[in-house]
């Protein structure tokens, strides 16, 4: 069977054999003293079975080429080291009526490892055309997917791959293959290509192409790594890096089967946790400050005796340490094990009970350069669930427990936009996703709701429920489940589309369903202040939703406007597991210590003081805001031969803005048109009968931010404006022109990108102002069907100076690159009621590179020169103290080595012992309350984006002063420039 194979696998082979038989003798021997559990015993031998049925099968695969055969020879090797390991594994069995049912459950665990080992092997399969091999991966129901191939050929066209629920399909246009294949991906998880279920035609090996190596080992949750090492008892030294998304996992643990003795290193809820016991009671240092956000850290513990000391750096920034020590207690000061006792790295296996106050749950995420007492190890050498090299995904998955739910930060449902997820239950009620608004949340039944739409499974059946806030009243649209019950456990794909004011929902591919919301919201943004996934809070939502039950199961790949969300963004959650997707809690059997009791549950992180609370804004009716950007603009059409012997425009008007243009109309060839600007924050209305400009000017100030009523009138050779019942000095046309002859559009608030206005000087640019009703010769010309619309949102009712960031984006500006060099200095106001969040980030590419952010209501000021990252932390006495929602001032200054940090008068330093190292090398985009995913920030430890508002933004090289507007920004994602909701204080 196994011929090509060298001589020394086929002894080892032998060896292997002799252990089954002695295996099922020692089995045999059990069930004549266990007459009760014969039948369960005969349940095991037949899966012993199909253990050794997998190995024939696979060495019969293996046989199918001598090419791939050599390949493969190369693994001989780790298979002969994972089947020992294996068969460790399998000796529980001669104690089975001790613990029968545990040694089950570790056979088929043992025979999933055993094919995802095989799935593991690496060996490159080529076809020249007329070789198909078909594969049978595990594939659930979900709405995302990721392929990933590793192809070397020379032919422009091949069929790499196919899945479909026939083995044809007329969309495929061809239909073989000429190439090497080397590596396969479907959704992370590795396709074996060697492990074909179905191979037609001649097919072959090759080389694939060699892979760079990688000193990192990515563990997927599902399994662990075993090294050994003698270690000295007296003293222990462990360095281990790691980057994770996750909260909880265990990294490493380490115990003897004899004593009490035992130490683990985990995350516990992000922070890192370590704990010894040398026999007299554990010692466990736990650090203040979370580090699962994707980031590389050093964890070095060093014990001398009875002394622990733990310190955790960043690898990228070294200056960067949290330390903790302390002494373990009792008289004992020597850990206690044997040599050839097992150190688990990643996890550990069902049959290993953990020990009390450790997570049994498996890390997810990244190890590299384990090191212990400086012998390093070869993670992937005795291994299950890991796999050499660092591809670390974000958490895309969460499973609800009982009362559970996940805030994330609030996403506004847009005249264009979608949301896709994936869930599977087998409860039939729970809110699947909740999008409120707090405005909806006031008392009393004459209060209208503000917007919110939620998904909910009620009966088995989906509803969606949709209030635009309009006045209109609820849409409700009810999705039945072809089979009875969407509760089946299994995986559901959902989608919400909106167009205008058409909402379209979609289950599993099958018939959508439509709601049509009112006139008014055609072009409105539904703007909701919480989203919640899997349930609500107790005190959220209680007059809009018409269930407050939670979601209990699993909820995948939430999709918003093509953008995977990921948990590790979430702003608050109770009672969930990121990143698993379970239908129901796990196991409690996993959480008992070794004397049988069962586990404290993790105790919840002291809650901080509380920030201020974001009240839902108010709008203004019939108004809108323009200045978003600076194309921002309406055109109404209105009856041009009305106006052509007399014009009277009137609006009403709110902004802080100085400058800006408010009306615009023209013949085609622009000879004829009339304007109004602002400029300085005065009024200027310009008009030409086709003779010449004439200009009129009103000494009233209109940049205070109040509602103002303004009128521009020419009539009988007289132009005129009227501000608020004012009237400006009356001003005699030039020429002898007596009509105004124009096209029948109003450009309101601005002007398309793609229009070029000739005589009406610089300010082109959309006036950032809220805009209220506008009569044109006393007709209200009417905004539910403007001819074009770009960039206007609706008006806060209440509104202060600044530019609103909404917690979900950025502002990129000056996308030629800013260059920070050896001195800058950055002044800024801010207000928020959040106590983490981005402000602003200039990187390079390299290391080089700037930051401000506020991280667990502290602000950070972060530098580097290029020789490591210095840092200036205001901490205020609160730790409310900057998410008040108040406004303060905040001035960061670089001079060379040195930075300085201001807030509110409060002044810190910092600088680097690099004294030489002056200059941050840059020539890349300021990034303002967040930036993109893909872009590297090397100065900012938080992907968070701000939510609050920014104002007078300033950045100042010497004598060189530079003021931003954000309505000028070249990437706008979730801010309105110039309009911050809420009354000034």
């Amino acid at each position: 069977m196994l011929r090509a194979i060298p001589e020394g696998a086929r002894d080892k082979g032998t060896k292997i054999k002799e252990l089954a038989i002695t295996a099922n003798q020692s089995a045999a021997s059990t069930l004549k003293n266990v007459v009760g559990l014969s039948q369960k015993l005969l349940n095991t031998s037949m899966e012993l079975s199909r253990v050794n049925a997998t190995l024939r099968e696979t060495n019969k695969l293996l046989q199918d080429s001598s090419t791939i055969t050599i390949l493969a020879g190369r693994k001989v090797k780790d298979v002969e080291t994972q089947a020992n390991l294996l068969f460790d594994r399998l000796k529980p069995l001669k104690i089975l009526e001790e613990n029968l049912s545990r040694n089950l459950s570790e056979i088929k665990l043992l025979i999933n490892q055993a094919r995802k080992q095989a799935a593991s092997i690496k060996v490159a399969v080529s076809a020249d055309r007329d070789c198909i091999r078909a594969y049978q991966p595990r594939i659930s129901s979900t709405n995302y997917n990721t392929l990933t191939l590793d192809v070397k050929t020379s032919e422009p066209d091949n069929l790499l791959f196919y899945l479909g629920s026939s083995t044809s399909s007329p969309a495929v246009k061809v239909t073989h293959f000429k190439g090497c294949m080397g590596e396969a991906f479907l959704n992370g998880q590795s396709i074996g290509l060697w492990n074909y279920i179905e191979r037609e035609g001649e097919c072959h090996g090759c080389f694939g192409s060699s892979q760079n190596e990688d000193s990192s080992f990515h563990f997927d949750g599902s399994g662990y790594s075993v090294v050994e090492k003698t270690l000295r008892a007296t003293v222990t030294h462990i360095i281990i890096l790691f980057s994770s998304f996750s909260p909880n996992g265990l990294l490493l643990y380490l115990a003897s089967n004899g004593t009490k003795d035992f130490l683990s290193i985990e995350l516990v809820h992000g922070r890192v946790k370590v704990t010894v016991d040398l026999g007299s009671g554990p010692l466990a240092l736990l650090t203040d400050q979370r580090y699962n956000n994707g980031t590389w850290y050093k964890i070095v513990f060093q014990r001398n005796r009875k002394q622990g000391l733990l310190a955790v750096i960043d690898a990228y920034n070294t200056s960067y340490k949290e330390t903790k020590q302390g002494e373990t207690p009792g008289a004992s000061s020597d850990l206690n094990r044997l040599d050839k006792d097992p150190i688990y790295v990643g996890g550990l296996p069902r049959s290993r009970v953990v020990r009390k106050g450790v997570t049994s749950k498996s890390y997810v995420g990244c190890i590299k350069n384990l090191e212990i007492s400086r012998s390093t190890f070869d993670l992937l050498r005795n291994s299950y669930g890991v796999r050499k090299g660092c591809i670390l995904e974000p958490i895309r998955s969460v499973s609800f427990l009982r009362g559970g739910y996940i805030e994330l930060p609030p996403r506004s449902l847009s005249p264009e936009s979608e949301f896709l997820a994936t869930f599977a239950t087998t409860d039939s009620s729970g809110i699947i996703l909740a999008a409120l608004s707090k405005h909806g949340e006031k008392e009393g039944r004459q209060q209208a709701h503000g917007p919110f739409f939620s998904i909910m499974l009620i009966e088995g059946h989906i509803e969606v429920h949709v209030d635009s806030g309009d006045g209109t009243g609820l849409r409700r649209a009810l999705l039945r489940a072809p089979t009875g019950t969407f509760a089946d456990g299994q995986g559901h794909s959902i989608s919400l589309i909106r167009s205008g004011r058409i909402i379209t929902i979609q289950l599993d591919e099958k018939t959508p369903v439509e709601m049509q919301l009112g006139p008014a919201v055609e072009s409105m943004t539904m703007n909701v202040s919480n989203l919640y996934i899997g349930g609500i809070p107790e005190d959220a939502g209680s007059s809009m939703l018409r269930m407050r039950r939670s979601f209990h199961g699993c909820i995948r790949n939430l999709i918003f406007n093509m953008e995977l969300l990921d948990f590790t963004s979430a702003v608050g959650s109770e009672q969930v597991d990121l990143d698993t997707c379970l239908l129901s809690e796990r196991s409690k059997l996993a959480l008992h210590g070794e004397d049988g009791e069962l586990l404290p549950e993790p105790q919840p992180l002291p809650s901080p003081q509380l920030c201020a609370v974001d009240a839902a804004p108010e709008y203004v009716p019939s108004a809108h805001q323009f200045g978003l950007t600076q194309s921002s603009h309406f055109v109404l059409l209105f009856n041009q031969l009305a106006i052509r012997r007399r014009l009277s425009v009137q609006l009403s008007i709110r902004t802080f803005a100085s400058s800006g243009l408010i009306y615009y109309m023209a013949h085609q060839n622009q000879v004829d048109y009339a304007m109004l600007q602002l400029h300085e924050g005065r009024l200027h209305f310009t008009f030409d009968l086709g003779k010449g400009r004439t200009k009129v000017s009103h000494p009233a100030l209109l940049s205070d931010g109040t509602w103002h009523t303004v009128k521009t009138e020419y009539f009988k050779r007289k132009g005129f404006m009227v501000v608020d019942g004012q009237e400006s000095s009356m001003v005699t046309t030039v020429g002898d022109g007596t009509t105004l002859d124009v096209e029948g559009k109003l450009y309101l608030g601005g002007l398309p990108s793609d229009y070029r206005a000739r005589n009406i000087g610089n300010i082109t640019h959309s006036i950032p102002a809220c805009i209220g009703e506008v009569t044109v010769n006393g007709k209200q010309l009417g905004r539910d069907n403007p001819v074009s619309a770009f960039a206007v949102a609706r008006c806060y009712a209440e509104a202060q100076e600044g530019t609103f960031f909404e917690g979900s984006g950025y502002a990129a500006l000056v996308k030629e690159g800013y260059k920070v060099r050896s001195d800058v200095n950055i002044t800024l106001e801010f207000r928020t009621s959040s106590e983490n969040g981005v402000l602003l980030g200039i990187s390079s590419a390299k290391v080089d590179a700037i930051g401000l952010e506020m991280v667990n209501g502290k602000l950070l000021f972060h530098v580097n020169n290029g020789a490591g990252r210095i840092t200036a932390t205001y901490e205020p006495k609160a730790t409310n103290t900057l998410c008040d929602g108040k406004w303060h001032t905040l001035q960061a200054n670089k001079s060379k080595h040195r930075v300085v940090l201001i807030v509110d008068g409060n002044a810190v330093h910092a600088e680097s012992p690099h004294t030489q190292s002056t200059s941050v090398d840059t020539n890349d985009p300021i990034y303002i309350g967040g930036y993109p995913a893909d872009v590297k920030q090397n100065c900012l430890s938080s992907q968070r984006s701000f939510r609050g508002c920014l104002r007078k933004l300033t950045l100042r090289k010497g004598l060189q002063v530079q003021s931003y507007d954000f309505s000028r920004a070249f990437d706008l994602h979730g801010v309105v420039p110039h309009s911050c909701p809420g009354a000034e204080p």
